[in-house]
């Protein structure tokens, strides 16, 4: 599952769609990607007890004050909240933005509408390296079953207070983000961040039923943070998936609850969201004028906010069932707007389109009239009140829109193989396979072989071929293949090749042939284990260089064209094609340059735009790095910095650490092997009373704790025991 959902068999994924439906039905607000992946990391028990069965330590959790500054705590987040006296723990469930100049009945002013952290006002962001936002949080204080739970009086006391948690169970902060990269981070990486950073004996505790760092085989930093975000999008592609629940967003509730909800005629029932979904539709709509021009007229609407002006609301709006109103609002507008609309467009003249998703719940634009406006996917984000703030920059000399450039693959010194042996017998040699061998279907020869081959068999004759693919099976037409020859005086290659599926540019080929014969024999390499490199997972020797340059995005054994990618895939493709490679595969590139180096020429303002955004996205994933590199008086570009040089910023590809693979029983995902044997990896287990675990497992579990990077002196908790790490048969 630390592969991602793709990865993961249908059997297994069936397994976890149902647990998770069932945590979603048994929870009392939205269940958030995060919040999903916490009930199966940490195990929350479905019977009332939650995470109170949990082997989780309370006292690593981060206290936040209500009305003071907070780290940044991400939904998902196990809290202490401040009290004065006994601790409140909780998991957050819910988090969006309280900026102060919302108004009570959800009007927003333009500028805060997709204003970044920080902001000051209508078009100044803020200068600050450290911007604060003010933030509502809803805790779950249920979360750790009603052992660890107030009593229903005593939260009624703090609600009436207002000192530790508001009147409606909720607390409000100002969060301070380490800089304005990170406010910018969604929610899945701000997740994975806080469990890498402030929650990470939590993450990496021996407790958890099975650590992160037994399923990735480590404690390096990449390696937990490649398998955490595969475990998190493991759980949102089963989330999405099912057919019993709906999301929004990354929270997911279930469909029996939603038509509840309709069906309810009281407060926040299907009256009032009818009644919400008309209001925001005619928000923007003019009342008639016997004559005269209509101006164009915008309104932003923030839910959290308007929901409170219902009649009766305030008590369905407190606790979690705030977020529960908040996302069935959302759906029910965003379905009248898919359903009833031209992107948005209504009959009115109206358009209405989501404009900022976090804060107060989420805001949304209405706009008359609508059809003055280019049409877009209503339900991203535009941040327009924001933007619209903004000062309009020039335009270019001309706006047209440039097709990306295929530049041919450079036929340079990358991967030109090497000689292992010449004597009396046999030459071996080895070389990768690129990108031209696989569409060709060619392959060059060394020039000890060429020359040898020529002077008796002229410069066109046919070879016999044979391949051995290390551990596969080969097609038989693929073992073994008669090709022909073209020999020059100094340079040679076998023509006519029929490659196997599963070679890829890169791969290391090592070749050999017997003096005076016509047979060439081909083989791979197998690795000890499988390893990841980059986006490809393979178990035999590799050319990191040539796998980083050739293997991109809209290349194959069929062509190579970046015609047709996306803003994301092209700056990828890019920055590995053009930047400067290293030894093992990294490659670096002025950023100022993708641009040009991506159509040839300066694009369009929006698609510069587009690109510079994929960058943001891929830098906040890890996917590419920053760096900082010089440039000399001659424009070149180096690495690392040289002194006297002026600096410039880089981004980097590194390929993905090379790590373990644990497969079940070597089989592929959805193949017979994992019906067969599957790998289970150390984690408690818990015990019936009175029953104690046996000092052998003690020690496996000191030994578990020393493998995961933990000091000695770690002991079973009480109630539990051991199972080691071993292979289960069916």
């Amino acid at each position: 599952m630390t592969e991602g959902y793709d990865a993961v068999p249908g059997r297994e994924r069936s397994r976890l769609r149902s647990y998770l439906e069932a945590v979603v039905a048994a929870r009392p607000a939205p269940v958030h990607t995060t919040v999903a992946f916490n009930a199966v990391y940490f195990g929350y028990e479905l019977g009332g007890d939650g995470y109170g069965g949990s082997p989780l330590c309370l006292d690593d959790f981060p206290v936040i004050t209500f009305g003071e500054c907070a780290p940044v705590l991400p939904v998902g987040a196990m809290v202490c909240v401040a009290t004065g006296s006994d601790p409140l723990y909780a998991e957050i469930v819910y988090r969006e933005g309280a900026h102060p100049e919302v108004g009570a009945l959800g009007d927003v002013p333009a500028w805060v509408s997709g204003a970044p952290a920080g902001a000051e006002g209508p078009g100044r962001p803020g200068a600050d390296a450290e911007p604060r936002r003010r933030e509502l949080l809803v805790p779950d204080l249920h979360a750790f079953g009603p052992a660890l739970s107030l009593s229903p009086a005593q939260l009624h006391r703090l609600r009436t207070r207002g000192r530790w948690i508001n009147e409606d169970g909720h607390v409000v902060v100002d969060v301070c983000y380490p800089s304005p990269q990170a406010a910018r981070r969604d929610d899945l990486t701000a997740y994975a961040d806080h469990l890498l950073t402030t929650a990470r004996e939590q993450l990496l505790s021996p407790f958890v039923p099975v650590s992160l760092a037994s399923l990735v085989g480590g404690t390096h930093d990449d390696d937990l943070r490649a398998g955490l975000l595969g475990l998190l999008d493991t759980v949102r592609g089963v989330l999405d998936s099912s057919a019993v629940l709906r999301t929004w967003g990354h929270y997911a509730m279930t469909r029996t609850s939603l038509a509840d909800c309709w069906r309810d005629t009281g407060p926040l029932g299907g009256d009032d969201l009818r009644s919400f979904v008309a209001a925001v539709e005619r928000a923007a709509t003019p009342a008639r004028r016997r004559r005269g021009l209509i101006a164009p007229s915008t309104v932003y609407t923030a839910v959290g906010p308007r929901l409170r002006g219902f009649p009766g609301a305030a008590e369905r709006l407190r606790g979690a069932g705030y977020a529960a109103a908040v996302c069935r609002a959302n759906v029910a507008l965003a379905d009248v707007v898919q359903g009833d609309s031209d992107h948005g467009l209504f009959g009115n003249g109206s358009r209405i389109t989501l404009d900022d998703a976090f804060e107060g719940g989420g805001v949304w634009r209405s706009h008359h009239p609508g059809d003055a406006e280019a049409p877009g996917d209503p339900l991203v984000p535009a941040g327009r009140g924001w933007n619209s703030t903004l000062h309009a920059l020039p335009e270019p000399e001309t706006e047209v829109e440039l097709e990306p450039v295929d530049a041919p693959l450079a036929d340079d010194a990358l991967g030109t193989g090497e000689l292992l042996r010449s004597d009396a017998q046999e030459i071996v040699w080895r070389a990768p396979l690129r990108l031209a061998h696989l569409i060709g279907g060619w392959f060059p020869l060394h020039p000890f072989v060429a020359e040898e081959l020529c002077r008796p068999h002229g410069a066109h004759p046919t070879l016999r071929l044979e391949l051995d693919h290390a551990g596969e099976t080969l097609d038989e037409k693929e073992a073994v293949q008669n090709v022909a020859a073209e020999l020059g005086e100094e340079s040679g290659r076998l023509t006519g090749v029929v490659w196997p599926g599963d070679f890829f540019p890169g791969l290391m080929l090592e070749l050999r042939r017997l003096r005076g014969d016509t047979v060439i024999r081909l083989a791979t390499t197998r690795l000890k284990e499988r390893v990841q490199a980059g986006d490809r997972e393979t178990g035999h020797c590799y050319d990191p260089r040539v796998l980083t340059r050739e293997d991109v995005p809209g290349s194959s054994r069929h062509g190579d064209s970046a015609v047709g990618l996306g803003p994301r895939q092209l700056v990828m493709r890019t920055v590995r094609r053009c930047g400067l490679l290293t030894l093992d595969g990294h490659a670096l590139m002025d950023r100022s340059v993708l641009p040009s180096a991506v159509y040839g020429r300066r694009p369009a303002r929006s698609q510069a735009a587009a690109l510079d955004s994929a960058v943001a996205g891929l830098l906040a994933e890890r996917l590419l790095e920053p760096a900082l590199g010089s440039r000399d008086a001659w424009g070149q570009p180096h690495f690392p910095p040289r002194d006297g040089q002026r600096t410039i910023p880089l981004i980097g590809y590194r390929p993905a650490r090379p790590r373990v693979i644990r497969p079940w029983d070597g089989g592929e995902p959805g193949g017979e092997g994992l019906r067969d044997a599957q790998f289970v990896a150390g984690h408690l287990r818990r015990l019936r009373p009175g029953c104690l675990p046996s000092d052998v497992q003690r020690a496996a579990f000191r030994e578990h704790c020393r493998r995961l990077g933990k000091a000695d002196g770690w002991e079973l908790p009480y109630g539990y025991t051991f199972v080691t790490e071993h292979t289960r048969g069916r």
